[in-house]
């Protein structure tokens, strides 16, 4: 038996949803009738990337997408990206904070700014996205941000990194609780290591040793991820908030 989702009249935004689960996640919404707002940081190809995304989302249903670039680590970008969607859209349904960024190093080596810049995009950005959506987020709407396994595991190299996810996860129980009088549900998922361009970065022998601990015996897909947060965003886990939902392939089961 199959079960559709119906999201249409519905608004979701995407952080960093110019690639990888950020695509797959704006790609999934839309296919399930939602307006999306893809987010991307504005440097490189993100602005083509999504751009690109958008026109193809377009094709299928014209109206129902918006790019716009946004540094969510500085707070200003993000207000006026706020507003951006409440002049184009009215308001939110659906908030997904999915940007992130990766800057790997033992800490006796690791530089001031290397964890500096992993804190104020994977940490304080999702507190800059979670602050200013909420004026613009509709009651009975649903939050819903990427943590890791790597803030419950505490991987080599990756304090800045685990540091924020957890911090993330910490953030949305604190603010479950805050905006429950609303209606608004919010919560975190934990993926494993998912197959995308960041995945690819692993040096092999580390992959190699990943594989081995999930009984599953593979890595996850994007697409497994984003059918965890439409799920979470949809009537299905109306009584679900303040949980932090690992997707892992059995890794710490």
């Amino acid at each position: 038996m199959s079960m559709v989702l119906d999201l249409s009249g519905k608004v979701v935004l995407v952080t960093g949803a110019s690639q990888g689960i950020g695509e797959q996640i704006a790609r999934t919404f839309h296919h399930a009738g939602a307006a999306v707002v893809l987010n991307h940081p504005g440097i490189d190809r993100t602005q083509q990337d999504a751009e690109k995304i958008a026109e193809e989302l377009e094709g299928n249903r014209s109206g129902t997408t918006l790019v716009i670039a946004a540094d969510i680590a500085q707070a200003d970008q993000v207000i006026q990206m706020m507003g951006a969607v409440r002049d184009r859209f009215g308001g939110l349904d659906f908030l997904v904070n999915n940007a992130a960024i990766i800057r790997d190093r033992s800490i006796a080596k690791m530089s001031e700014q290397e964890w500096q810049q992993v804190i104020d995009v994977d940490l304080t950005g999702v507190f800059h996205c979670c602050k200013h959506a909420l004026p613009i987020l509709r009651d009975g709407g649903a939050v819903v941000s990427t943590a890791s396994i790597a803030g419950l595991m505490g991987f080599y190299g990756q304090c800045n990194y685990a540091a924020a996810k957890a911090g993330v996860a910490a953030m949305m129980r604190v603010l479950s609780r805050e905006v429950a009088r609303r209606g608004i549900r919010v919560n975190a998922i934990a993926p494993g290591v998912i197959e995308t361009a960041m995945a690819q970065t692993i040096p092999l022998e580390v992959r190699a040793s990943m594989l081995q601990q999930i009984p599953l015996g593979r890595f996850g897909k994007a697409d497994e991820i984003a059918q965890v947060v439409l799920f979470l965003c949809s009537p299905m886990a109306s009584y679900i908030t303040g949980q932090t939902i690992e997707i892992n392939g059995g890794w710490r089961g």
